[in-house]
């Protein structure tokens, strides 16, 4: 039977308690807020300006040492690709046909830009595993690979910014197309009738 009483009584209750949440914002107090060193530890990435690029080197055969250990079996032992794996180099002059190769010879257009990707997810089984010396080492071998550098070049923070990417001109921005373009209107706005 319905108890009108019992059905009050929960109706109040279940308000006071949805008021009480909705008066203060949840807080589940789990955790902390990191610290400046454990953000710094994370904060790896390399900007195409070079920012944030560690203070290290390492050369060609440095890295074709490394590169052999560490690489080959999944990039083949000239950066061919294994299996399924990406290859590393060649596809020069591919990239308008109907069949691109995209390889760091190709298509990448910084180096900075490989240096970060080598440094933050490599090698596949054990990413962020390299020093800063060996993805130096490493990053000089795949330029090597793709004839940008010579055998005896030593990569470092300065010398990184002195390599010229044969794709460096097929990125561009901001985009062009007007499609894209969204300048924050705050008045005198274009409605959706006239467009």
């Amino acid at each position: 039977m319905f108890n009108l009483a019992k059905f009050l009584g929960g109706l109040v209750g279940s308000l006071l308690l949805a008021s009480s949440l909705i008066a203060e914002p949840l807080q589940f107090k789990l955790g902390r807020i990191a610290t400046d060193k454990e953000i710094a530890g994370w904060d790896i990435s390399v900007g195409p300006d070079g920012s944030n690029l560690p203070d290290a080197k390492g050369n060609v055969l440095q890295g074709e040492k490394l590169y052999q250990t560490k690489c080959a079996y999944c990039h083949g032992e000239f950066g061919e690709a294994v299996g399924r794996w990406p290859v590393l180099m060649g596809g020069e002059e591919s990239l308008a046909t109907m069949e691109p190769v995209k390889t760091v010879g190709s298509y990448w257009p910084y180096a900075t830009s490989v240096f970060s990707y080598i440094r933050r997810a490599m090698p596949f089984y054990n990413p962020q595993s390299l020093s800063d010396e060996e993805t130096y080492a490493i990053t000089a071998y795949v330029f090597y690979l793709n004839d940008l550098v010579d055998e005896e070049f030593e990569l470092n923070r300065e010398t990184i910014m002195e390599i010229e990417m044969p794709n460096s001109q097929g990125f561009f921005g901001p985009d062009p197309r007007p499609d894209v373009q969204n300048v924050a209107c705050m008045k005198n706005c274009v409605t959706g009738q006239g467009l």
